[in-house]
């Protein structure tokens, strides 16, 4: 009935409505009250406040005394906030996720390792690649002028520059332009060829500039606990995101509704730190995460749902674990068995083998030589026990002492500084056995695989990704003429791929078939003894044995091939026998079966098969079939067929670098010495072999440690040790040493470094 002009209140006509025309802006009054202590009162203005708030879209003003503003809209400083829910948090919904990269955390923009592809140099001596040239110098000069106002060091590595100097250096300050509107420029010129070239060049796989790799969105983080937003608590390793949730002040109303929250919150990070795995931020990429790391966090996330009188079945949960590791993940399997459940574990560790309540000892050998219970009962009655994994537990069986090796020629990693490595240089003798360990999260990947590996190929003259951040790397690098990085990936993407043709002896295996006289008389050349194209192989399955039918609405089965019963080829190609076995038959037999049966005849063509296959039961795959499929293997036999290959090769490679990632996983200790056995067999083909592992055995009969640490993580990347395993055990900051101390080899006296 009434608005406001300028403090005054008009009864709302035809004149207060012209007027409220012309005079801008005006006031809505919706009631006018008198102050009274009476109920009616109260009820009237609320009442009133809330009709003010739905007629002014949000924002109501009481005048009294004084004029007070409200609002109930989710807003300050003219922002206005989604209202918050789970979701609003989370960057794999697309309410949470950054709006430029969708919850990705990276985009493709300018890489900053592009522009600065070499960090040990400074700003004076060109490290910003991009201002290089006649034209493009400007900017440096710019930037070399006005160094001293923005305190810039010109003449330190790039890399000892602060976060704040490097920001500087692409945001600009004051007269000089930085980085991004460099690019900027070139975006705007970019109709002209030679500026999209130049963009093109320093283009790649760059951090969010919105996020910064949080992957949330920019309003998500101004929701604040304890001063805290949600960005800065996914980038926090568990570990001390644990001690801010243990240590967390709210008030006394907050702290009743997130009591519950709170209390499940500690405890699944507290598990996660339990497993050894505090040192991992929450936003970490699972896929840049080791067997072992995943299958932990499945361990965790199983603590966390408190279960009781469950089964819990873990394969090799071990693996890629520093024996410092493994105590903390002994006691969480014990917490779990105290819970009320049980707990079976196939496991080749023999910590945790010690740690059993009961033991169950399958063999006595592998493929057709196991099968059988050499033993079970308890630990203490193991010792009376003649299997292998009671002579290894008992001491009777060992690895053999390592022989004295020559460290004349060095490799030299300068700098290492990438990801938690703290600017390390690193020594690695050549032509002997160099172990790098460390516990979890220490760096050794990051050095090895990360470093040294695309380094030595760029040396080489090789492509591949560019190393990580480093000064360079020194030594005889001349002196190698090939480097390998042999990791646990599959042989083969086919479902056709098998060791045979990995080691590429299934080529004396179809010359073999093909020389026979039937295979004469109809002309059979060795490629119809293929099963890889057509022509012997079975067409209705293309050589699979098997058949894939595809469901509309649940997973693919397959189905035994109908045509050739599984054995994968034509009848007529099966017509022709070797001693009484068709290609099929040879193809199910295993290494070890195989090579008896070849010896029976002294053909050259025998000789150059049984030669290629002696290096797969060299290093324990005997028992591996011929054809069995490449995706029914592990990661350590798919790891071990790689050395094996390259055991074939003989002494006719030139000098190779070997680096192994944790090739031991897997392995009983009877598969490790013959595994220590394979890779002295490469040193005396005049090899380098470099191994990133956890366990004690080899690394005590490696002939070169590098230990890095302390910890996980940030506290990790130090480089704590680097010489003879024997001297590691001095080292009181170590951890390796600690339990490398606890080795009976040292004390032989036999034992050299």
């Amino acid at each position: 009935a009434r608005i406001m002009i300028d403090g005054k209140v008009i009864r709302l006509n035809q004149e207060a409505i012209a007027q409220a025309k012309k005079e801008e802006p005006f006031s809505l009054v919706i009631d006018r009250l008198i102050k009274s202590d009476e109920e009616e009162h109260d009820s009237r203005l609320a009442d009133s406040v809330q009709t003010t708030f739905f007629e002014g879209h949000g924002s109501c003003e009481i005048h009294a005394d004084e004029v007070l503003k409200f609002s109930n809209l989710f807003e300050l400083d003219g922002i206005k906030f989604e209202d918050p829910t789970p979701q609003f948090f989370s960057f794999n919904n697309p309410l949470g996720a950054c709006k430029r990269c969708e919850g990705f955390g990276y985009v493709i923009g300018i890489d900053p390792d592009l522009v600065v592809p070499d960090k040990s140099k400074s700003i004076y001596d060109s490290a910003i690649v991009c201002w290089k040239g006649e034209k493009m110098s400007v900017w440096r000069q710019r930037l070399i002028e006005n160094a001293a106002a923005l305190k810039i060091p010109i003449h330190k590595p790039f890399h000892e520059l602060t976060d704040e100097q490097v920001e500087l250096i692409w945001n600009g300050a004051g007269r000089f332009r930085g980085l991004n509107e460099f690019f900027e420029y070139l975006e705007e010129k970019s109709y002209k060829i030679q500026f999209r070239v130049m963009l093109s060049r320093y283009r790649g796989r760059t951090l969010c500039p919105s996020c910064k790799g949080t992957r949330l969105r920019k309003d998500a983080n101004y929701v604040k606990i304890d001063g805290t937003s949600i960005g800065e608590l996914v980038t926090m390793p568990a570990d001390e995101l644990l001690s801010l949730f243990q240590n967390i002040t709210l008030s006394s109303q907050d702290q009743k509704v997130s009591n519950r929250l709170l209390h499940e919150i500690v405890s699944r990070l507290g598990y996660l730190n339990d497993v050894g795995l505090g040192y991992l931020t929450l936003n970490r990429l699972s896929s840049t995460l080791s067997g072992g790391e995943s299958q932990r966090i499945n361990l965790s996330t199983c603590l966390g749902s408190s279960l009781v009188g469950s089964m819990y079945i873990l394969d090799e949960p071990s693996i890629g674990l520093h024996p410092k590791d493994t105590e903390r993940l002994i006691g969480v399997l014990r917490k779990l068995r105290d819970l009320g459940n049980t707990v079976v574990v196939v496991e080749h560790d023999e910590e945790i083998m010690r740690s059993a309540d009961y033991l169950i000892d399958l063999g006595p050998g592998a493929g057709s030589f196991g099968g059988d219970v050499v033993f079970e009962g308890t630990l203490d009655k193991i010792s009376s026990n003649d299997g292998l994994t009671a002579k290894y537990m008992n001491g009777e069986l060992s690895l053999p002492i390592p022989s004295s090796r020559k460290q004349q020629d060095y490799l030299i990693i300068r700098g290492a500084r990438a990801n938690n490595l703290k600017n390390i240089d690193v020594k690695i003798p050549l032509r002997t056995i160099s172990a790098i360990t460390g516990v979890s999260g220490s760096g050794k990947s990051t050095l090895i695989k990360d470093i040294l590996y695309p380094a030595l190929r760029r040396c080489l003259g090789e492509g591949g990704h560019a190393p990580l951040e480093h000064d360079g790397l020194e030594g005889d690098v001349d002196t190698v003429k090939m480097v390998e990085f042999i990791d646990q990936n599959p042989i083969g993407k086919s479902s056709r791929s098998n060791p045979v043709t990995y080691i590429k002896a299934f080529d004396e295996i179809r010359a073999i078939f093909a020389s026979q006289s039937l295979a004469k008389n109809r002309g059979y050349k060795p490629a119809f003894f293929s099963f890889n194209i057509a022509g012997g192989r079975c067409d209705n399955c293309e050589g699979e044995g098997s058949v894939t039918i595809e469901m509309q609405f649940m997973a693919d089965i397959k189905l035994k091939c109908e045509v050739c019963k599984g054995a994968r080829y034509k009848e007529d190609i099966l017509e022709v026998q070797y001693l009484g076995k068709n290609i099929s038959q040879v193809l199910k037999m295993t290494v070890d079966e195989a090579m008896a049966f070849f010896e029976q005849d002294d053909h050259s063509i025998n000789k150059r098969l049984i030669q290629k296959l002696k290096p797969l039961h060299d290093v324990g795959l005997g028992y591996v079939g011929l054809g069995q499929s490449s995706s029914t293997l592990s990661g350590g036999e798919a790891q071990r067929i790689k050395l094996a290959s390259f055991l074939a090769k003989g002494d006719r490679q030139a000098h190779t670098l070997f680096m192994f990632d944790e090739p031991t996983t897997g392995l009983h200790f009877h598969d490790v010495s013959k595994l220590y056995d394979s890779f002295n067999a490469l040193l005396s083909q005049g090899h380098s072999i470099v191994l990133v592992e956890h366990q004690m055995d080899l690394v005590s009969r490696a002939n070169w440690v590098v230990d890095l640490g302390p910890g996980g993580g940030k506290n990790g990347g130090n480089l704590l040790f680097q010489g003879f395993p024997k001297d590691l055990t001095k080292v009181s900051s170590s951890e390796t040493g600690k339990f490398l101390d606890s080795r009976a080899i040292f004390s032989k006296t036999n034992y050299a470094d």
